[in-house]
């Protein structure tokens, strides 16, 4: 038996040598996050969405070590004033054709149409925009990060089947606010809830912290919920971390705070620890010395999509990986309970939405009793005969 596991140890030593090299080069084109949070716990890592894809590259070279392939990370940091056209010539230029893309909308639309012609494939791990997945849909961008959308549904799930199913929305002023309002009232109506009111809360500007003290805070709140018809839960729309960390325990009458503050949706949490994702927590803490993010986490994840994709496929080359990927042969394993895939009609991956209160997973979505007739992960968010996306 020794004998056998040896040789056996050899074939595997000696299979990849004969073969050559294969290295996959995967750029990381990131923006800087505002570091003005109502909490200082939330102030963004300087390696954020950076740290996740080291450790997917990490992660995809153990199995590299037996298969001859390597996967290295370029790190490509933009400020407001950087061209994005630049910074992609920039990576394409050191043989990344794929990019990990911690964008804006727009940029990210422009960074798409700009490695068109160079054949490279972009992953998207922030954006949540809907339009992304619709109407300005690429076929050269896979989205990690969930949609608006798809975070709506899985909270809206959770509140019906609680039968906590009249809402209370307060929503902010910014132009983000109003398509996450837009994502809650569709599904609100698509999962039977009702919105009794819809609030607004002005942002004044100033300092976040010197202008909303305790006490200032304390007095604002219960004024801004007071009145209200008679309601379940508080949807707070607040994508610009302006007022929603100040409702929970603020309002005037006793309920719970969701959405933007309280409980919230989201493809990724520190907190989560379920199936096994304990011990990826624990070896991005060892490695980075702080905790894994969502933009971190979807870094993670889809550095582990081109390795998964490369190994079983045999090829870097980004055409053809996106066709395996998209192919029914491809999953991808993402300490969620379920092996994930993607929707071929947008590129959107596939994932459970997880509910978290900042301290523990209190429940994912989709939940029991939501069906679907291909997979109750196509519960959450646009399905197919809905999309708008025409992949070009």
């Amino acid at each position: 038996m020794k004998r056998l596991a040896a040789a056996f140890c050899l074939i595997l030593a000696a299979g990849p040598a004969a073969a050559d090299a294969m290295n996959v080069k995967v750029g990381v084109l990131r923006e800087q996050h505002s570091r003005e949070t109502l909490s200082i716990l939330d102030i963004p890592a300087s390696d954020d969405t950076l740290a996740g894809a080291l450790l997917g590259a990490a992660d995809n070279n153990t199995t590299g070590k037996f298969t001859n392939q390597s996967f290295e990370a370029i790190d490509e940091k933009l400020d407001e004033s950087t061209d994005v056209v630049a910074a992609i010539n920039a990576l394409t230029e050191k043989g990344a054709l794929f990019i990990i893309a911690d964008l804006s909308p727009d940029r990210l639309i422009a960074a798409a149409d700009r490695t068109r012609a160079k054949g490279a494939l972009l992953f998207n791990v922030s954006a949540p925009d809907e339009r992304l997945r619709e109407e300005d849909c690429r076929a050269n961008v896979v989205h990690v990060a969930p949609s608006r959308a798809m975070l709506a549904d899985g909270l809206a799930q959770y509140l019906v089947w609680k039968q906590w199913r009249k809402w209370l929305l307060i929503k902010g002023t910014h132009p983000n606010d109003e398509l996450l309002a837009q994502a809650y009232r569709r599904a609100a109506k698509k999962f039977g809830a009702r919105i009794v009111e819809e609030r607004v809360y002005e942002d004044t500007g100033g300092g976040r912290r010197s202008d909303s003290g305790s006490v200032q805070t304390q007095r604002q709140m219960p004024v801004l919920t007071q009145t209200a018809p008679a309601y379940d839960a508080l949807l707070a729309i607040d994508e610009s971390e302006v007022f929603a960390g100040y409702l929970p325990y603020r309002t005037w009458d006793p309920r719970p705070v969701a959405g933007s503050a309280g409980l919230y949706p989201t493809s990724w949490d520190p907190a989560h620890e379920q199936w096994g994702a304990h011990q990826l927590q624990n070896r991005f803490m060892a490695t980075f010395r702080r905790q894994m993010n969502a933009r971190d986490n979807n870094a993670w994840l889809a550095m582990r999509m081109v390795g998964e994709a490369a190994t079983r496929a045999g090829t870097n080359a980004p055409e053809k990986l996106r066709a395996f990927m998209l192919g029914p042969d491809f999953s991808i394993a993402a300490f969620k309970g379920v092996r994930l895939t993607l929707r071929s009609w947008n590129q959107q991956l596939r994932q459970p939405i997880l509910l978290s209160d900042g301290r523990m997973t209190v429940s994912v979505s989709p939940q029991e009793g939501f069906l679907h007739q291909v997979t109750e992960l196509d519960t959450l968010g646009l399905d197919q005969p809905e999309t708008k996306c025409r992949l070009k």
